[in-house]
Formats: structure tokens, sequence, C-alpha cells
């Protein structure tokens, strides 16, 4: 394998452990609309997605359009929520604090000043300076590669010089549309067979794995 040069970060997920409080607001919000599912449900059906896509889904499945100011509310609450709640991965410090000549970045779905305000309050903010990318700036959306692309553009590096770290299957089918090298953060990761694709379950893992791949 190459040498990898850049590792792109996504950040739900990957970073942040955000997507429960996320996913339990829109759940939470929806209720009374007649869409009533668990979190367990809503981690499957909405992880990684976009939150247009998620709105959708929701509005097909209740036969209307949400309110005007739906995702308006929707940011505040969860805004709220994060501030209270949100906590990083484990073991992601670390990882990031033993990364040597290797440049990083975050390419996530969210919109920028979520990514910048969840890394902030987990204190990974400054690992990552202004290397920080969104699909609302472009527009596009997981699964089409357009954010992985863009990112590795911007940092200075040919695709096979990066690698991308993800968690749900739309950035994962996204990270392999870009033709990428793809490791994938699951806590539970004995049914995932896609050998595209490292999977991992602990930061110290993917150090081995890392180690592994590179010699």
């Amino acid at each position: 394998m190459k040498k990898i040069k850049c590792i792109i970060f996504d950040c739900d997920g990957v970073l942040v452990d955000s997507e429960p409080i996320a996913i339990q607001v829109l759940i939470d919000m929806t209720r009374d609309l007649g869409f009533k599912i668990s979190l367990d449900e809503g981690l499957k059906l909405f992880s990684g997605q976009s939150l247009p896509y998620c709105f959708n889904h929701i509005e097909k499945q209740i036969g209307e359009k949400l309110p005007e100011d739906f995702e308006t509310t929707y940011r505040k609450i969860s805004f709220r929520k994060f501030e209270k709640e949100i906590q990083p991965i484990v073991g992601v410090k670390d990882f990031l604090d033993s990364l040597q000549d290797i440049s990083i970045c975050v390419a996530s779905s969210g919109p920028l000043d979520k990514i910048k305000m969840n890394l902030e309050l987990t204190k990974l903010l400054h690992y990552f300076e202004y290397n920080i990318f969104s699909c609302y700036s472009l527009q596009k959306w997981k699964p089409e590669p357009d954010i992985f692309l863009h990112a590795a553009q911007s940092m200075g590096f040919k695709i096979d010089e990066c690698m991308v770290i993800e968690d749900s299957e739309m950035g994962i089918k996204a990270a392999l549309n870009g033709g990428f090298k793809t490791y994938c953060y699951q806590k539970d990761i004995s049914k995932h067979t896609n050998e595209a694709v490292h999977y991992f379950n602990h930061f110290n893992r993917l150090k081995e794995l890392l180690l592994m791949t590179a010699n």
C-alpha cells in the first residue's frame, strides 16, 4: 500500500458521539406527528444520512410535510443537547495525539457550524484548525464521493495517499465510490464482511491496522 499521507475523518460517530443525541431529538420531535420508532431503529435508518434525507423519509411515512420551522427548532434543541451531553469517541484523542507526519482533516455531512461546535465541545477542534469540509458547502451528499474528493484536493493529496475513516453505510459507500482506502469504526464489528473495508472497534485497534497495512 502506498504510504498514507492524509487521514480524512467523518465527524459524527467517528470523532464525536453525536448521532444518538441528534437522532433521539428527531424521534422525540416527530412522535406526535405520527412517526413512532425506537432509538435503535432510528440509528439504523438515519446514521450517516443527510438531514434532508431524514426529513424526506419522515414526511413519506407520515404523509405530510413537516412544519416550516421544524429544521430551525430541531437545530436549536439538538445544539442545546450537544452542549450538555456530547462526548468524544473513546480513544480518539490518544489516536490523534499519536499521529506524526500525517495530515488530517474532517469531511462531514453536517453544516459547518455544527461540526465546529461539536469539535470545540469535545476539545478536538484544535487538531483540525481550518481543515474542515462540509457537504453543505458543495450541496453534494454521501454516498456521492464529492466531499472526500474535495477534502483530498483541498489538502493537496492524491486519492491513493489518503484514507477515510467512516462509521455509516452511506459514508463507506462514498469513500469507496471515490476510490479511497476505507476504514470503519463500529462498536460491534462481528457482522461486517465487506472485504474492501477495514473495520475496527477501538482506536487502539486502528493503530495496529495501520501498522499492519504499512508493512
